[in-house]
């Protein structure tokens, strides 16, 4: 049982924006939802701190996708607490090579420069996820009442959590920098539409993203038209 959601905001390196993780509380502990990148760890420590989340009370660690700005703090967090990965199978191969482009179509030659100066995705970084979620994969032993959405575009392996209250967290699918809209960057655009096109039915009610802040669903069906 969901007893509330924590945005944390994590600052990108020169001044890139943001990145949102989603510290849930659940009647059993606490359910992170992506864990900013490395340069944030001292940061994201502090807010787990101060909203009451020690090391053995986190449960479990869900991985949106494998880039590096959602999953530079996961191999540190799970050494500290004990917490388990999760993540969908098709994206484990960025988080095991350090490499966000491993199974991604387009190249995004700048960014595919970039990244290593903006993120340093290291050895230390890297590590193999203890579960692999697939559409539908029910979380509940977990304390939360949610259920796996895959939801592939930006990256092949992306996933949501949609809650039993139907919220959802949706990595970078969807984002709201300026106004709730799809992600600037896709990897596969027709994969992304079909994704969106199946969240049109679930009823979604807020929609929690990885860059910007929460929106209601019906804000971004009224901008998408």
């Amino acid at each position: 049982m969901i007893e509330g959601i924590g945005t944390i905001s994590l600052a990108l390196p020169y001044r890139f924006g943001s990145v949102s993780s989603y510290l849930v509380k659940t009647d059993t502990g606490y359910v992170l939802i992506d864990t900013g990148c490395r340069k944030n760890r001292t940061d994201l420590e502090k807010e787990l701190e101060s909203a009451g989340c020690k090391p053995d009370s986190l449960k479990l660690i869900v991985l949106t996708h494998g880039d590096f700005d959602h999953t530079g703090n996961a191999a540190y967090l799970r050494e500290k607490t004990g917490a388990k990965i999760a993540m969908h199978y098709d994206d484990s191969g960025m988080v095991e090579r350090g490499n966000m482009f491993w199974n991604r179509k387009k190249s995004y030659f700048v960014i595919r420069m970039m990244t290593p100066v903006l993120f340093r995705f290291g050895k230390s970084e890297r590590f193999k996820p203890d579960l692999y979620l697939k559409d539908g994969d029910d979380l509940s032993e977990y304390g939360l009442n949610a259920r796996v959405l895959h939801i592939p575009g930006h990256s092949q392996g992306s996933i949501g959590v949609l809650t039993a209250e139907n919220d959802l967290f949706c990595g970078d699918l969807l984002e709201s920098t300026d106004k709730p809209d799809l992600n600037s960057i896709m990897d596969d655009v027709t994969a992304a539409n079909a994704s969106v096109k199946g969240l049109n039915k679930l009823g979604v009610r807020t929609v929690y993203p990885g860059h910007g802040k929460p929106f209601p669903m019906v804000e971004f069906i009224k901008n998408d038209q």
